[in-house]
C-alpha cells in the first residue's frame, strides 16, 4: 500500500480491489458469478478517494454494461449468423479492456478516459 497526497491530504492507495475485479472479470468467461461479484465490488469501491483507482472502477462498471449490451445484441443475431462476428468482437474488446486495465491498475496508473467505449 502506498500513500499519495491529494490536495495536501494523505490518501492510502490500495490497488488490490481493482486488480481483483479485473481477475473476476477474466473468470467471467467461464462462470457468471465472478463477473457479478466484480461488478458489486466496483460499485462499492466507486467512491474511492484515490482518483486513480476511481477511474478503474468507472472503467470496470462501463466494461460490464457495454459488454452486456454487445452480448444482448449479438446473441439473437447469431440465429442469422451476423451475431458470430459481434461475439468475436466482444471477446477481443473485453479481453483488451481487462488486460490493459489490469496492467494499469498494477502499475497504479489511471485509466485516461474511463467513459470511453474503447480501451481507456
Amino acid at each position: 500500500m502506498t500513500v499519495l497526497c491529494v490536495n495536501q491530504r494523505p490518501v492510502a492507495s490500495n490497488n488490490t480491489p481493482a486488480v481483483l475485479v479485473y481477475v473476476l472479470y477474466g473468470l467471467g468467461y467461464f462462470f457468471v458469478v465472478p463477473v457479478l461479484a466484480g461488478l458489486i465490488i466496483a460499485y462499492v469501491k466507486l467512491d474511492e478517494r484515490d482518483p486513480v483507482m476511481e477511474s478503474h472502477y468507472r472503467f470496470q462498471i462501463r466494461t460490464f454494461w457495454i459488454g452486456l449490451l454487445y452480448i444482448s445484441i449479438a446473441t439473437p443475431l447469431c440465429l442469422v449468423l451476423i451475431g458470430f462476428p459481434l461475439m468475436i468482437w466482444w471477446f477481443i474488446w473485453s479481453m483488451m479492456r481487462i488486460v490493459i486495465g489490469g496492467l494499469r491498475a498494477l502499475e497504479h496508473r489511471p485509466i485516461v478516459n474511463p467513459k470511453s467505449w474503447m480501451f481507456g
